[in-house]
């Protein structure tokens, strides 16, 4: 960017240098031979004959006749002569009246004419016109044509320059778009192996149900932690359905008590502890049916008992305040008419962990 700040620099000066020395030639007169440049010069030669100013063209077509004969001269036609912008006519010298009379009567004209300087046939004359001036080149227009030279080719190499510094710009920025893509893609890498390092690291409350070792056709519940640190329960929550089947049950778990709630006291669980939850036994089915008819259609599996529920448990080693992790299950109670069991079922939404 500065190599290029330099050359406009450099560029622009030379510019201003050649167009000074220009205007101050321009300003001095071009002289050529003593008077100014562009004024042509006039000739007007001057033609004697017989030693006056000759401003008539004589024909050269003149015969003399002597001994007897008569003169017989031609006259030529008018002739049109420029000279300095103006016209001159130039007319023959003699006529034929005087060419008899000197013929005829004047002794002295016909010994002229015989030896003198009449028999001389005049020669031809031309009048050419002077050659066209070519006006010279001035200096200050040759050098205002050499500054526009140097600006075309100053311009010219400049835009070459400036392609070569943007395709140079233009690579330079794929490069850095590659590498901040491989950066991004390196990052996200780092990322998910920290994060699944956090996942490997951090407890996991899985939920079983287990027979109960007190208690004939009864079931427990039980949390067991199966990550590799301490988990505390923060709040527990469950919930008895009776529908014809799964299908039938609410798309999410609902609560008569609300929001799960704290346990009254708090319950931690170490790498592979395990604590109950949730007890149901063949007992607290009549409980739960409220006439005879419906404990009928349970005891017939037109109807079926769904235990729920989660629980809302937190990392020990994570900072305070971090978000917390939640199981939920669902069971389905099978009772027989002489034993019972308990297995886990229902529907997705009712199974989750976070």
């Amino acid at each position: 960017m500065w190599y290029i700040c330099a050359m406009t620099f450099r560029i622009l000066t030379l510019c201003a240098a050649l167009v000074v020395l220009a205007q101050t030639v321009a300003s001095v007169p071009a002289q050529t031979g003593g008077r100014p440049e562009n004024q042509p010069s006039v000739s007007s030669p001057l033609v004697q004959t017989g030693g006056r100013p000759n401003d008539r063209t004589l024909s050269p077509s003149v015969a003399g006749q002597t001994g007897g004969r008569s003169d017989n001269r031609a006259l030529s036609p008018p002739a049109s002569v420029q000279t300095g912008g103006r016209s001159f006519e130039h007319r023959s010298a003699s006529t034929a009246s005087t060419a008899v009379s000197r013929g005829a009567g004047d002794p002295a004209a016909s010994a002229d004419t015989a030896g003198g300087p009449d028999d001389i046939t005049p020669s031809h004359i031309t009048v050419a016109n002077p050659p066209a001036l070519t006006a010279p080149w001035p200096l200050h227009e040759r050098i205002a044509w050499i500054a526009n030279l140097l600006l075309a080719i100053l311009g010219y190499a400049g835009i070459l320059l400036a392609l070569s510094i943007l395709k140079d710009i233009q690579r330079q920025t794929r490069y850095a778009e590659t590498a901040a893509t491989a950066a991004a893609e390196s990052a996200q890498a780092a990322l998910l192996h920290a994060q699944a390092i956090v996942q490997s690291e951090r407890p996991w409350i899985l939920i079983m149900a287990e027979p109960s070792a007190n208690v004939e056709n009864g079931f427990v519940v039980t949390a067991t932690n199966r990550g590799r640190t301490p988990a505390q329960i923060v709040a527990l929550a469950d919930e008895i359905s009776i529908a014809a089947d799964e299908a039938h049950l609410p798309s999410s778990p609902r609560y008569a008590h609300g929001e799960p709630s704290a346990p009254l006291v708090p319950i931690y669980l170490l790498p592979g502890e395990s604590k109950g939850i949730k007890n149901f036994c063949r007992d607290d089915v009549r409980a739960l049916c409220a006439s005879e008819e419906k404990f009928q259609r349970v005891e017939n599996w037109e109807e079926k008992i769904f235990l729920y529920g989660k629980v809302i448990y937190q990392d020990l080693i994570a900072p305070a305040g971090e978000q917390t992790h939640e199981t939920a299950w669902c069971c389905w109670y099978i009772h027989g008419r002489q034993k019972s069991g308990l297995v886990m079922a229902g529907p997705a939404g009712y199974n989750t962990h976070s």
